[in-house]
C-alpha cells in the first residue's frame, strides 16, 4: 500500500484539528489563506486514505468526580485465555485502554475511579475475571505529559 504523501497545507490543517476538533474550515482557510472549499477536500481526501480515521471530544474527568487514573497490569493463567479476559475486561467501564503487551503483564490497562477506594473495587474486579491470577497496579500521580502535536510533528519531519 502506497504512503499518502502530505504536503505542508495538510500539515497545518492537521496541526489546527489536533488542537481542536470543532475548529470549522472556514476558520482554518481563512488561517492559512485557502478556501473552505480546499481544507474541506484535502480533509475529505485523508479521511479516505485512513491518515484521519475520527474526531474526539476531551472530556476533563476531574470536573466530572473522576481523576483518580491507575495503570493496571493484568496477568493471565494462560496467553490462550486472552480473548475471553479482553471481553471481560471490556463491560468494566471504569478501564478506559487496554492493551495486549509483552513482557511482564499479559494485559496493560487504565483506569479511571473516583477515589482511592472506588479505585480498589475495579481492581478487584478485574482480579475477579476467570482466568486472570493477579493484577499489579500503579497509581498516577500526575499526568506530565500529554501532547499528540509532538509525534506528529516528529512524522511530518520524517516524511520529508
Amino acid at each position: 500500500m502506497a504512503k499518502f504523501k502530505l504536503d505542508e497545507v495538510d500539515h497545518q490543517i492537521l496541526d489546527m484539528l489536533i488542537e481542536n476538533t470543532r475548529t470549522p474550515f472556514t476558520d482554518i482557510a481563512k488561517k492559512l489563506l485557502i478556501s473552505a472549499g480546499t481544507v474541506h477536500v484535502r480533509v475529505k481526501k485523508m479521511e479516505e486514505a485512513g491518515i484521519i480515521t475520527g474526531s474526539s471530544l476531551v472530556l476533563d474527568y476531574a470536573k466530572l468526580g473522576y481523576a483518580f487514573i491507575a495503570y493496571v497490569g493484568v496477568f493471565i493463567n494462560k496467553t490462550s485465555q486472552t480473548t475471553f479476559v479482553l471481553e471481560r475486561i471490556a463491560q468494566i467501564p471504569y478501564v478506559t485502554v487496554a492493551h495486549v503487551t509483552t513482557g511482564k503483564f499479559n494485559i496493560f490497562c487504565k483506569i479511571r475511579a473516583q477515589d482511592t477506594n472506588h479505585a480498589k473495587n475495579i481492581i478487584f474486579m478485574l482480579d475477579d475475571i476467570d482466568g486472570v491470577y493477579r493484577t499489579e497496579t500503579m497509581i498516577s500521580l500526575e499526568e506530565s505529559i500529554n501532547d499528540k502535536k509532538r509525534l506528529m510533528h516528529s512524522i511530518f519531519q520524517d516524511l520529508n
